[in-house]
């Protein structure tokens, strides 16, 4: 019997490793590196070891010092959770060595699945079905369109959609370079590209008796930049006999590699129905909480059982009703998924009323805790199960419109739209479609052409109420007794011409908003927004009556940014000075580092040369996304600051291009 178990990872895993330990009596060990001294995991084991330094390399990918650390601790098993060194064969044998137990598959299936070419051919013997590979030397038109992936590791890193053949050969060493940084292996290889596919998985479960259970299939098809963002499970829309080829085939793909333990087994459906095997992940999945929800299972209470010899039941239980589970990032979808770091000041998820509300979240962050540049940009994933699959998907995007996400700019208004687009909803998506359809899901505000004022404008008003509030709070002015709304906004004002003036700076759009309101005998007057009435404010809350409509709003101030909430919908804003204050210029064409990370590649042009507008110049890597840096005019390149292996912070001087004549090169697309 296992007593006490380290969790190889951090954030929201590690916490729901430790949950389920605490249930089963289990002793938590954390490991954690200088940036998550503080962080919710660390807090909530029974004892930590710190792993010197910031970077994975240093910390969580240091496969020795986390068996040391789990001996130093007194742990007698490891857990690696997802990501980092949870399909490292090295790192389980290791473990095992240590004289450890080691709560995932035996480190010879998680070797034979490590390379995505040699699982192939596995899968190929077993029946499978699967894609055939494309010699990318001997590729020729007819081939296209292909895609190049990394043959290890996963999450969408080295991937890339090559619809040109003249694009191949750059397409292959750069995903060959962002596959060497991310998993030291920089093998790849290209395969047909399935337009307008689904990404589809089941999830399995096997002992080391021979038992394997098929848990059902996951959608996963909603991505970005091939990464999931919203899954659910069972996935909608196959029919029977779809269903059972892939159920089928997942069993098979486990026995063929004596699998033990939880894995997920992935494929690809065509457009036509037809199925193709992608690779198995050999530990739990990110999204592995709609397959609980549906079965009614704790996966880490079993594959803690089965590392411990257990044997599972003949059969899983049966499923009951749907799941579906959002990723909440802090990014910026309208600005090429940019990752955001900062402070997330407050993060709450009220559940709808009666019972639990079908709502359940796993998040890696408290309140008050910082993003980062290290890790991945998740905050929580937040997920809805009901009877029926429509109900899940709408309690899911209220869930997510009406909670309070006070900090960096998030995807949260991406993933409400759409959980609600038409298109969702009658199950008419692929993994493409969120890409397609993204200039209509980050829209900002509410619609332009809707009667009264719009949202946006009505939540600028409340930010510039509270914040009259907050400035004359605890004063009683001339012209009405302490407490009433004209007190704590300053009293009554009888001069028309003398409004109070207020400037926001929207976000994320970055649009400017002046709030101009007059404050009087006769009550409120605020420009652009006729008929609304102040009924109540407070430096935290405001009530407003608009078009006979009781509306509140809540505010928070965090220095000059500030977050309103209602059932309009949240925006936050940055307060402007009143009179717009110079700004530090910088010279034309320079190419400045939009977040903090590190420079991995430096593309081959000299200080001198002649760059196209658009030529990427060179690459950044933040929290486990790798962002291209292009030159933003034809010229020449006058400064080049930019050095591989740098970090940078946000706002950096990369590099300097200086406009050219008209006909300079135009970029090949490249």
């Amino acid at each position: 019997m296992i007593q006490s178990v380290l969790v190889a990872n951090r954030g929201e895993i590690a916490r729901r490793v430790f949950r389920t330990c605490r249930e089963l009596g289990i002793a938590t060990v954390a490991v954690y590196a200088d940036p998550d001294a503080d962080a919710p995991h660390v807090q909530e084991a029974d004892a930590a070891v710190r792993l010197p330094g910031s970077a994975p390399t240093e910390t969580y990918l240091r496969g020795d010092l986390i068996v040391k650390a789990a001996l130093a601790a007194g742990a007698d098993a490891v857990h690696p959770g997802y990501g980092f060194l949870s399909e490292n064969a090295g790192f389980a044998r290791a473990v095992l060595d240590a004289g450890l137990s080691w709560i995932g598959p035996s480190p010879d299936a998680i070797e034979a699945m490590a390379s995505k070419t040699r699982a192939k051919e596995l899968m190929r013997e077993a029946g499978v079905p699967l894609l055939a590979p494309v010699d990318p030397d001997a590729a020729t038109e007819a081939d296209l369109p292909l895609l190049v992936k990394a043959a290890a590791g996963g999450g969408g890193r080295g991937m890339r959609a090559v619809r040109e053949l003249h694009a191949l050969p750059g397409e292959l060493e750069a995903a060959s370079a962002e596959a060497a940084s991310a998993f030291g292996d920089g093998s790849v290889f290209a395969e047909p590209y399935v337009e307008r596919g689904r990404h589809v998985e089941v999830q399995i479960l096997a002992d080391r008796h021979g038992t394997v259970w098929v848990l059902g299939t996951r959608d996963c098809s909603l991505q970005r930049r091939h990464q999931k963002v919203i899954e659910e499970a069972p996935a909608p829309g196959l029919d029977d006999a779809l269903r059972r080829t892939l159920h089928e085939s997942a069993a098979e793909a486990a026995r063929a590699i004596g699998y033990t333990g939880a894995g997920t087994v992935e494929f690809l459906v065509s457009a036509a129905g037809r199925p193709y095997f992608l690779e198995m992940n050999t530990r739990l999945q990110v999204e592995h909480p709609v397959t609980e929800e549906v079965f009614g299972l704790d996966l880490v209470a079993l594959q803690i059982r089965v590392a411990e010899g257990g044997r599972l039941a003949d059969a899983p239980p049966e499923p009951s009703g749907h799941a579906i589970e959002a990723r909440l990032y802090a990014e910026d979808p309208a600005r090429g998924w940019q990752p955001q770091t900062g402070v997330l000041h407050l993060f709450a998820v009220g559940q709808p009323a009666g019972g639990d509300g079908g709502l359940r979240v796993d998040s890696g962050y408290a309140d008050g805790g910082e993003i980062g540049v290290h890790y991945d940009p998740m905050i929580a994933k937040v997920v809805a199960r009901a009877p029926k699959r429509a109900e899940a998907v709408r309690t899911l995007a209220r869930a997510l419109e009406r909670a309070r996400v006070h900090g960096p700019v998030t995807n949260r208004d991406l993933l409400v739209r759409a959980l609600r687009h038409p298109q969702f909803g009658e199950v008419r998506f692929d993994t493409g479609w969120l890409e397609r359809n993204l200039s209509e899901l980050t829209g900002y505000g509410s619609d332009p052409s809707a009667p009264g004022p719009s949202a946006v404008r009505l939540s600028a008003l409340a930010a510039a109420l509270a914040d009259a509030a907050t400035r004359s709070r605890g004063e009683a002015r001339d012209g009405g007794p302490a407490g009433t709304v004209a007190s704590r906004l300053g009293g009554w004002r009888n001069v028309p011409s003398r409004p109070q003036t207020k400037r926001y700076r929207g976000e994320p759009d970055g649009s400017e908003h002046e709030v101009r309101y007059r404050l009087t005998r006769e009550g409120l007057t605020a420009d652009d927004c006729p008929g609304v009435r102040l009924l109540a404010t407070a430096p935290d809350r405001v009530v407003l009556e608009v078009d006979g409509v009781r509306r509140e709003f809540g505010v928070a101030c965090y220095g000059t940014r500030v977050h309103v909430d209602s059932a309009l919908g949240a925006f936050a804003f940055t307060a402007l000075s009143r009179f717009p204050e110079p700004t530090a210029r910088t010279e034309p064409g320079s190419l400045l580092a939009p977040m903090p990370g590190t420079v991995i590649r430096v593309a081959e042009v000299a200080v001198g040369g002649t760059v196209a507008a658009g030529q990427p110049l060179l690459w950044l890597e933040a929290m486990k996304m790798e962002h291209k840096v292009s030159a933003p005019t034809a010229g020449t390149l006058t400064e080049l600051h930019a050095v591989a292996g740098r970090q940078v912070e946000v706002g950096a001087l990369l590099a300097v291009v200086t406009e050219t004549a008209d006909d300079a090169p135009e970029a090949d697309g490249t």
